[in-house]
């Protein structure tokens, strides 16, 4: 149950303290593309986004876009972001985050990943032991898959939030 259980809990992208993240010695930010950074229909990123992220590299900030969506989901952003990133990701496997810290000279201690799903970035980062972020997700449109990790996800919160472990909608750093 831990491995579900994210670091930072924050209502969306744009809620996040960068600025901590930074003291605790982050320099490289995963961002999961579908319903984290962007809606999963839309096409191109938006003005906001694009300030964000330029905001984030004039912090010294390396930024990835890591998603299990194909290359001609993403292409499009990491264009229009000029930010690096890796398509078909395979989360929750451990094997592309390790492989992306490899090649660009980052480790554990130093990788965030930000994403909306419990069961793919938040699994994936608590596995390989890097900070995990969740937000909550930009649409309510999902692909199917994701609507029935969607369900279990809701189940999985309800469950905590009878321990008292983590309740949805109660914001953390």
């Amino acid at each position: 149950m831990d491995l579900l259980i994210p670091d930072i809990y924050q209502k969306s992208i744009y809620t996040i303290n960068y600025n901590k993240l930074k003291k605790r010695g982050i320099k490289c930010l995963l961002f999961d593309l579908d319903n984290t950074i962007s809606p999963l229909l839309v096409k191109k990123p938006n003005d906001k986004l694009i300030e964000l992220f330029a905001k984030l590299k004039d912090m010294k900030f390396k930024i990835i876009i890591f998603s299990n969506a194909t290359y001609k989901r993403i292409e499009p952003f990491k264009k229009q972001l000029k930010v690096d990133s890796s398509a078909y990701s395979c989360k929750p496997c451990k094997y592309k985050f390790i492989k992306i810290m490899k090649a660009f000279n980052y480790d554990i201690s130093q990788t965030a990943i930000i994403g909306d799903q419990l069961f793919t970035d938040i699994l994936g980062g608590n596995r390989v032991g890097i900070t995990t972020i969740l937000v909550n997700p930009m649409s309510v449109y999902d692909k199917k898959i994701t609507k029935i990790f969607r369900i279990l996800e809701n189940r999985w919160m309800k469950k905590m939030e009878k321990r008292s472990i983590f309740k949805k909608g109660s914001y953390y750093e």
